[in-house]
């Protein structure tokens, strides 16, 4: 089996697509997709359907989706049967375990897996210097995101909180990618994305600063400051925030050097490092 949710809901048994169009189906399919090869419970499915509000027939109802998932399931099965029995049966791919149900990838492919590895990889070659392999990887995990998580799955609760995660997880690669673009040197490649990202995530310090530094290293001071000016005026307003300390030190540095000396690659200078939820400019 094979499951994509990084964008629009895609799960394949034997090339055959598996996911249904009716809603709550999809929502079924979606959070047993997410935790392939995991229990996931009958009350996590009940919630995320009904979010604490489950109707008297809630767990009745749940099992009469998770039929109409195995008949989709077994007509995928059947399509790649030689002699027209399929060597695994609908039950074999969903299984009903105490208490809940696993949905099985016998070996397959799942996009979260691949892009937690690739990440994975590329955090471990930022940690080890190795910034163009760093690059590499991270942006070959970049890639596999094709849209928001679950992009056309009405969510309920849980698929809420996981798009979430997933999202954060997303913006945590693509911030040290960036990082890594900047390491390297390409601080004018990095321009028109940074524009991009800092005009849709407009509270996001770690993207703002590192817009900064590469107009300032493009030897567009001005508007590297215009960036951080920008960046306050947002947060004041709309959250009543000041600037963090470190960001205010970059703009500093931005006032009182050349570009040549606040950020070539290979010295210490304000690096953009993820920490915890709320990536912030981290100097080391």
């Amino acid at each position: 089996m094979d499951i994509d949710v990084l964008g629009a809901l895609n799960v394949r048994e034997n090339g055959a697509s598996v996911a249904p169009t009716a809603p709550k189906p999809r929502q079924v399919l979606a959070l047993l997709a997410l935790y392939v090869d995991q229990a996931v419970p009958v009350c996590a499915l009940i919630e995320e359907l009904w979010a604490g509000r489950p109707p008297r027939s809630a767990r009745t109802t749940l099992q009469t989706y998770i039929l109409q998932l195995r008949e989709l399931i077994a007509a995928a099965l059947q399509k790649d049967a030689a002699d027209g029995t399929p060597a695994r049966s609908a039950k074999d791919v969903l299984v009903t375990l105490p208490g809940g149900y696993q949905l099985v990838s016998s070996g397959g492919s799942s996009d979260v897996r691949e892009f937690e590895r690739l990440a994975g990889m590329g955090y471990r070659a930022m940690d080890g210097g190795d910034f163009p392999n760093a690059a590499r990887r991270l942006r070959e995990a970049l890639t596999l995101w094709t849209g928001s998580a679950f992009a056309d799955v009405h969510a309920g609760s849980q698929l809420e909180m996981e798009a979430k995660r997933l999202e954060e997880s997303r913006l945590c690669a693509l911030d040290q990618r960036i990082e890594a673009d900047l390491r390297l040197g390409r601080h004018r490649e990095l321009l028109a994305e940074l524009t991009v990202l800092t005009s849709r995530y407009r509270t996001h310090e770690n993207l703002h600063a590192q817009f900064m530094l590469a107009l300032h290293r493009s030897g567009r001071r001005g508007e590297a400051l215009e960036v951080y000016h920008r960046l306050r005026g947002t947060l004041v307003r709309d959250l009543g925030l000041e600037p963090s300390g470190r960001l205010r030190r970059l703009q500093q540095s931005i006032l009182t050097v050349g570009p040549e000396s606040l950020a070539p690659v290979g010295t210490t200078m304000p690096s953009m490092a993820p920490t915890g939820d709320t990536p912030l400019l981290q100097a080391h």
